[in-house]
């Protein structure tokens, strides 16, 4: 157990320092978001990966692999995420870990937090879909936006923008 605790120290300090070295690299580069912190919620893993992909896309692309990892776990904090990523560390440092990009992260991340049905669940959200007080361009953008990933397309798709709308 002390060894372990020994390590994320150590991984925190490697955290932090990167951290510090990416602020330094990165001063003349446009400003980004920084990610949300991952706590494992379900509703917020495609958002957190997303976040983690446009920050990475512009202020991590001389960063290696291991880099990316931990800089990506950083944010990962807190409730049922928190024993998670010591999981993820732990088999890092035993050698027994399958993740060696930030791309293998985020599936295995996907595979543990990610949704059981989301073409359903996007289905369901798009058929309750309504305009309401929206304005048209607002609607059609919410429209859009539930209808990617819900198995809708072509003319089943019209008849539910027409049918709500």
């Amino acid at each position: 157990m002390e060894d372990l605790l020994h390590f994320m120290a150590q991984q925190s300090e490697a955290i932090h320092t990167l951290q510090q070295q990416l602020i330094a690299q990165n001063a003349s580069k446009p400003q980004v978001a920084v990610p949300p912190t991952f706590n494992g919620s379900r509703e917020k893993v495609v958002g957190f990966i997303n976040a983690c992909h446009l920050y990475a896309r512009a202020r991590l692309e001389r960063i290696e692999d291991k880099g990316r990892i931990n800089w990506a776990l950083s944010y990962v904090q807190g409730e049922m995420a928190e024993t998670w990523k010591d999981n993820v560390l732990d088999e890092i440092t035993k050698g027994t870990s399958d993740v060696e990009t930030m791309e293998e992260l985020f599936e295995k991340m996907r595979e543990e937090f990610g949704e059981f049905d989301k073409e359903s669940r996007k289905a369901d959200e798009l058929r309750l879909l309504t305009q309401g007080l929206k304005t048209c361009d607002e609607y059609v953008q919410e429209f859009r936006r539930a209808a990617r990933g819900s198995g809708y397309e072509g003319r089943a798709l019209l008849h539910l923008i027409r049918k709500f709308h």
